[in-house]
């Protein structure tokens, strides 16, 4: 009893501390300069005020940043989700010729860091004159190793025999795929896509290269331009400017983790 109560107050202290920064930025939003830095440990100020949510609006074009990054965060998330799909189904019910080799070969690929992809991607979209455009950022991240790697191991964890009596049926191969399994992996797709939107949304150095016009820029670009036209100062806004881009992402992590952490941990049912 006592150990399992240490261990509860354990994990009590990583959440509160890994919490911490991001309630003392919403929190640092809503106060004035004045008051961040008279109180600046305080997580909730005594009074309110939206002033910092209103200044960045009006300086910056954040209503056009958010559209763009919610552009590219979709088209990525479909493709990633779309392909992924399409290849963890013929890994998991489809015989053929070097199948296991291909796959491993494919999940490697999510072990290859940025830097080695990062020239040859800029360079296949600067001849393809894609630079600067929403299409020139996903292009590269059309497919996702880890994403085929968690979809085979749930189409796995349906029974074969599901499969098996759609095939005697002579139901066609994505008729099953959409109305057999697609329904029973349906919080691994929701979790995945959520991932996926997540990291896309988050996602700062590829935009950043791509990107070359400020009409086009994503959110987190917008972010450290806004930071720096601030000089580092104007704390308020510079909150105000980081909570409306974590916004979404923390509402969608919010409303799926529990699908997430599911999926994560049945992985590794089936090898």
């Amino acid at each position: 009893m006592f150990e399992a109560g240490a261990l509860g107050f354990l994990f009590l202290l990583v959440a509160v501390w890994t919490a911490f920064p991001m309630l003392w930025m919403i929190g640092a939003s809503l106060k004035t300069n004045v008051a961040i830095s008279n109180d600046p440990l305080s997580l909730w100020p005594a009074r309110s005020t939206l002033e910092h949510y209103r200044y960045v609006w009006t300086q910056v074009p954040f209503a056009r940043y958010i559209v763009n990054t919610f552009w590219v965060s979709l088209i990525v998330t479909a493709a990633k989700l779309g392909t992924s799909v399409l290849a963890a189904y013929a890994f998991s019910f489809y015989r053929f010729r070097g199948r296991e080799v291909l796959f491993y070969a494919l999940l490697l690929t999510a072990f290859v860091p940025f830097t080695a992809t990062m020239i040859p991607n800029y360079l296949l979209v600067a001849r393809l004159g894609l630079l600067s455009s929403v299409l020139g950022v996903a292009l590269p991240q059309l497919a996702d190793g880890l994403g085929i790697f968690l979809l085979r191991q749930a189409f796995r964890s349906v029974p074969l025999s599901f499969y098996e009596a759609a095939r005697m049926e002579r139901v066609g191969p994505l008729r099953i795929l959409w109305h057999v399994l697609l329904p029973l992996v349906r919080p691994s797709l929701a979790a995945l896509a959520i991932l996926f939107f997540i990291n896309t949304w988050n996602e700062y150095f590829w935009p950043f290269l791509i990107l070359k016009e400020k009409s086009s820029y994503t959110l987190p670009i917008a972010l450290q331009m806004f930071t720096n036209l601030e000089g580092g100062t104007n704390w308020g806004a510079m909150m105000a400017a980081s909570t409306l881009t974590s916004l979404l992402p923390l509402l969608a992590y919010a409303l799926a983790q529990r699908q997430i952490i599911e999926t994560f941990l049945h992985s590794g049912v089936k090898g």
